[in-house]
């Protein structure tokens, strides 16, 4: 029980520098360690029975590396610039890959939880997991295919902007044919109004 107590003393000491925690503490009367122990557990129970776990994981890959990128735009150094630029690479490239492998990453047990450990160990500064694929795999790949890719997105911006302008031709001819039935069905309606 000691150890229990000792442990959650640690904790309390590290929430003490966040005031969002002091804040939770004073409105609900319950303790900040136990608040931030029940929302760890409501997160690992969302990761690990699946309600709501695609959101959360969506979440934890973009809310503090969106925050973090923001602070590096912002700051002068660039070794932070680089080090966002290159986990939304890594993330870019493994959404994509994940949009064609959905159907059999539903299969996959506990699939969630790993896809959040992954993100996390992408975006800590600590492992800098982000780096190493991109600089073990991701670089050379993207290198190998830039002409590929490239030429792929052009094709898709034509494609993308045909479709716009026939999307644009076909409503302009609905309108006009909505507008010279309103007129035919409004003549219809005067000469039936003089027949009578």
């Amino acid at each position: 029980m000691d150890q229990i107590e000792a442990q959650l003393k640690k904790i309390r000491t590290k929430l003490d520098d966040v005031p969002a925690f002091q804040k939770a503490e004073d409105v609900t009367k319950v303790p900040k360690e136990y608040i931030a122990l029940g929302g760890g557990a409501l997160v690992l129970f969302i990761l690990f029975f699946g309600v709501g776990a695609g959101a959360l994981c969506n979440i934890v890959g973009f809310v503090y590396p969106a925050f973090k990128s923001f602070e590096a735009i912002e700051t002068q150094a660039r070794g932070d610039d680089t080090q966002w630029l290159i986990y939304w690479v890594v993330y870019a490239f493994f959404s994509i890959i994940e949009v064609f492998v959905d159907f059999l990453l539903y299969w996959i047990p506990f699939y969630y939880p790993f896809k959040a450990a992954f993100l996390i160990w992408c975006m800590a500064p600590q492992t800098r997991g982000a780096k190493f694929l991109y600089d073990s795999f991701l670089k050379d790949f993207l290198k190998q295919n830039e002409s590929r890719i490239d030429a792929a997105m052009d094709s898709a911006a034509k494609n993308a902007s045909v479709i716009a302008s026939e999307a644009v031709a076909a409503g302009a001819d609905l309108t006009a044919a909505g507008v010279l039935a309103a007129a035919d069905m409004s003549k219809k309606d005067d000469t039936d109004k003089k027949d009578e």
